[in-house]
């Protein structure tokens, strides 16, 4: 998975910021949605991805996994990353 060209991630003192610069619209990511989405743009796979988050925020791998599932699933639907 891959940001979109034109998709601007930016950190913050409260996570993250997504912005779509094609239309201006922009996604305000918490500290662990952060962590998601930098490790898929770094070019992890979602397992791994949901093994650093998993060891970050010391929750139980599957919820790691189902957290990286439905944020990646939301990106997706909103043309946020790709494939």
């Amino acid at each position: 998975m891959r940001l979109r060209s034109g998709v601007a991630l930016t950190s913050t003192d409260y996570g993250a910021v997504l912005l779509d610069e094609r239309d201006g619209t922009y996604w305000q990511l918490n500290d662990s949605g952060a962590v998601i989405v930098s490790a898929l743009a770094e070019g992890l796979a979602p397992g791994a991805v949901a093994e650093r988050l998993a060891a970050e925020f010391d929750v139980d791998a599957a919820e790691a996994e189902a957290d990286v599932r439905e944020l990646v699933r939301q990106l997706v639907e909103a043309k946020i990353v790709r494939p």
